[in-house]
């Protein structure tokens, strides 16, 4: 049973060697493709493997980070209901 696994995912890096794009945002929300960032990826996996809990932390720039995950889960930071 997955209800009892918490998943914490560390989203916190400047990302020094991807200056240009992190100038302004952590690296997790760097953008990949037109509607994603590089958060996406640790989340997806997360919620295709039956993971409903997911707590992102995050450090460095972290506005657009924050904005994205609550706009792109519809959700409030820190929560998430699976549906469906």
């Amino acid at each position: 049973r997955m209800d009892n696994v918490l998943s914490i995912i560390l989203g916190g890096g400047a990302g020094t060697r991807l200056y240009p794009l992190t100038k302004t945002r952590a690296k997790p929300a760097v953008p990949l493709g037109a509607n994603y960032r590089l958060i996406d990826i640790p989340v997806s996996n997360c919620i295709n493997s039956d993971i409903n809990k997911v707590y992102c932390l995050t450090q460095f720039n972290s506005a657009s980070l924050n904005r994205h995950l609550s706009q792109a889960y519809n959700s409030n930071i820190g929560t998430y209901t699976r549906q469906g």
